[in-house]
């Protein structure tokens, strides 16, 4: 008679799932708001609507990237699903959306229910800081599609704004200035080209102290991508904005044009920040040509919002009693003929 044969033996660990399950359950009730109507564990999370005149749903889906390869190495699992959340928080913010529920999905190879409670721990300490609900998702535990000690997680977001108050940027005109905030550091976007260059070209460690910062390559790596939610909302409420675009992916050359109607362009003034040390120093590591350079990274901005100037100083003073550290980074105009959608200066 053949030997008996488990589902551990083909890799997969029920026993420790459940032991994640059950860790991941608590920290997910923790971020529970009034609207959250099931539990962890049912087949599909339930959420009541707030009462709106015209409620608009507004959803997005987002992953950590190669950032996920500097935890890894680091051992440290506790902050790529901040990063997660806030990503994800921003990208609906833009449009005047607050945050509602979320869904993470973790997939492993080896599930090991320390690190997975790591990672749903910074999930969840991201739902609690947005007032946003996490109510469900999915651990899927798959041996033989990722090498051992990695991981990848995603996550849905669902938010909700009133119909009219939707930002979209198409009010914006020619002589809308443009208010920048920072970023903190990377944020989740150009980890692939950052690797390559500040480990492969130039041989550094996690722990090399970077001289430009006074700190540790990992701890810089490894900074939070930070949430714009309470600048945002601070004038959408004020309806002092007519615009924001979140700097990630392409950089402020490709994410800007998102929120400029047909024929408008951005000027921007390369003087009005210093851009941050990290940022300079893979300049210079790699020869990085600086239109590549500036569509890789976000280069110390991490949300542009465009208002109309006869408001941008009352913008600014609102920010600035937020806590935010604004500033005006160029404006809008008429695009010419031949040229991009944004312009340095």
């Amino acid at each position: 008679m053949a030997k008996p044969i488990s589902y551990r033996d083909a890799g997969v660990n029920i026993d420790e799932a459940d032991r994640a399950v059950g860790a991941i359950r608590k920290m997910a009730r923790a971020t529970f708001t009034k609207g959250v109507l099931t539990d962890i564990g049912s087949f599909g999370g339930c959420f009541a609507l707030p009462k709106m005149k015209q409620p608009v749903l507004v959803s997005s889906v987002d992953g950590v990237g190669t950032k996920l390869k500097v935890a890894f190495a680091a051992g440290r699992h506790d902050t790529v699903g901040e990063d997660l959340v806030n990503h994800c928080v921003n990208d609906i913010a833009v449009q005047g959306a607050r945050p509602l529920f979320f869904l993470d999905y973790l997939a492993v190879g080896k599930l090991e229910a320390g690190v997975a409670a790591q990672v749903i721990s910074g999930i969840a300490r991201g739902c609690a800081a947005n007032g946003c609900a996490l109510i469900g998702g999915e651990t899927a535990e798959m041996p033989g599609m990722y090498l051992d000690g990695e991981y990848d997680i995603a996550g849905t977001i669902v938010g909700v704004v009133e119909k009219k108050e939707i930002l979209n940027g198409s009010r914006t005109k020619a002589g809308d200035l443009l208010i920048a905030l920072p970023s903190t550091g990377l944020h989740t976007n150009g980890y692939s080209l950052a690797r390559k260059l500040l480990f492969d070209v130039a041989g550094l460690r996690l722990e090399s102290i970077l001289l430009e910062t006074g700190t540790s390559l990992g701890d810089e790596l490894l900074k939070v991508h930070r949430s714009y939610l309470k600048a945002i909302s601070t004038l959408v409420r004020a309806s002092a904005i007519q615009g924001a675009a979140h700097i990630t992916g392409g950089g402020i050359t490709d994410n800007l044009p998102r929120v400029l109607p047909k024929g408008l362009a951005a000027a921007i003034d390369t003087k009005s920040w210093t851009v941050p040390p990290l940022f300079e120093l893979l300049r210079v590591i790699g020869n990085v040509p600086v239109a590549d350079w500036r569509r890789t990274f976000n280069l110390g901005v991490g949300m542009i919002l465009v208002a109309p100037k006869k408001k941008a100083d009352a913008a600014l003073r609102s920010l600035q009693r937020a806590g935010e550290t604004p500033w005006i980074i160029g404006e809008i105009v008429e695009q010419r003929r031949g040229r991009g959608r944004v312009e340095y200066r």
